[in-house]
């Protein structure tokens, strides 16, 4: 596999330069921005503990389509536990606060994404240490984001073609900023940051690699639920939960996605809530898309919104 190289510089939150547009990502350069860093700053805080997140994520749960899924007391009681283990470096917190005060979109997609990942690891992943260290990936798999100007992130017309470019920078930059921060270039949460946009056929970005990793793959799938299935800059009307799963099954179909993490996350829209091996997807679609939705909608080049 090619190498990847930089279009786009990497800045920490704080606007410090960490590598320059047009840098080639090798080991060895990890390594040393790494070093550069120092080994003293690997202090971790519990999330949920952290400001409003806490009682954020569980107003989040009682909406829909996300109280679709996560619907009873004891199934919140159970994710919640995982959750409350789930602990990060002070730099992931302060991206989640930055997000929180100039981003509300995607402040509510990392939490979402991060009880949506929870939850279908308990049927995917028996090791509850494990299922922790997954936990832990949903708040972070978007940290690449803090490089994108948030202009591009809040547009709600159609993005040009360079500013698709640039958004599908986040990948990469979160690959690059969680290696700098967590001191480890194959920590769980780096890989998912780099890969959750990834495809099992090859599809997908920022290397069109073939992803066979289920601990990312649980991610992207809640990453594309919720996506479809939230209102967004570029859309204000949601897909509705059947049509959002639809289009899941859909990506299951040509490959993008494994049938199993698919199959998880249908089961958990069902009644009783059966196990993902009992759960049969239909391959019937009856949903559409929502009036207005722009998504996948490439705009004439024009010049990239403020930040």
């Amino acid at each position: 596999m090619s190498l990847l190289k930089l279009d786009y510089p990497v800045y920490s939150l704080d606007r410090q330069l960490l590598l320059r547009a047009g840098t080639t990502l090798t080991d060895e350069m990890l390594k040393t921005l790494i070093a550069s860093r120092g080994a003293d700053h690997r202090e971790t805080h519990a999330l949920l503990q952290h400001g409003t997140v806490k009682e954020d994520i569980l107003g989040f749960l009682t909406h829909p389509p996300v109280n679709t899924i996560i619907n009873d007391r004891r199934q919140i009681s159970e994710i919640m536990k995982v959750m409350e283990h789930v602990k990060l470096v002070r730099p992931v917190l302060d991206s989640i606060e930055y997000f929180k005060q100039h981003d509300a979109y995607t402040y509510r997609h990392i939490l979402v994404v991060f009880a949506l990942s929870t939850l279908i690891s308990t049927n995917l992943i028996s090791d509850y240490q494990v299922r922790i260290r997954e936990s832990a990936t949903g708040p972070t798999h978007d940290f690449g984001k803090i490089c994108i100007p948030i202009g591009v992130l809040r547009k709600t017309s159609p993005l040009t073609r360079d500013e698709r470019k640039i958004l599908k920078h986040h990948t990469t930059a979160g690959h690059i900023l969680l290696s700098y921060y967590l001191q480890d270039t194959e920590h769980l949460a780096v890989r998912v940051a780099k890969d959750h946009h990834e495809r099992n056929n090859g599809s997908g970005y920022p290397s069109g690699m073939n992803l066979n990793d289920r601990a990312v793959e649980i991610v992207a799938v809640c990453d594309i639920y919720d996506a479809l299935s939230a209102s967004r800059p570029y859309r204000p009307i949601s897909f509705d939960n059947r049509s959002a799963l639809e289009e899941i099954t859909l990506m299951a179909e040509r490959g993008d996605v494994s049938w199993e993490v698919v199959q998880a996350l249908v089961a958990q829209n069902r009644k009783g809530k059966p196990h993902f091996s009992e759960c049969s997807v239909s391959l019937e679609k009856r949903g559409v898309s929502p009036p207005g939705n722009l998504y996948g909608v490439i705009a004439d080049n024009a010049s990239i919104p403020p930040v």
